[in-house]
């Protein structure tokens, strides 16, 4: 779905940018410029980008654990 009009970014290039190394609301809006118009879309922006962080350090952790 699309986040940001003005900047026509989606959930998905949201997800994309935190995969591919965004750790932080910042680095999302200089890598898609989403919520850097007018701002309707932040709040929504920055739910998206949390969750997609959570799930990102969830993964790498998985990896990090084993049985013993």
């Amino acid at each position: 779905m699309y986040v940001c009009l003005c900047k026509n970014v989606t959930d998905h290039r949201i997800r994309q940018a935190v995969e591919d190394g965004a750790r932080s609301w910042r680095e999302v809006q200089q890598v898609t410029g989403c919520g850097t118009q007018c701002g309707k879309c932040a709040c929504t922006g920055k739910d998206i980008t949390r969750e997609a962080i959570r799930a990102e350090l969830n993964a790498a952790a998985e990896g990090l654990a084993y049985a013993v």
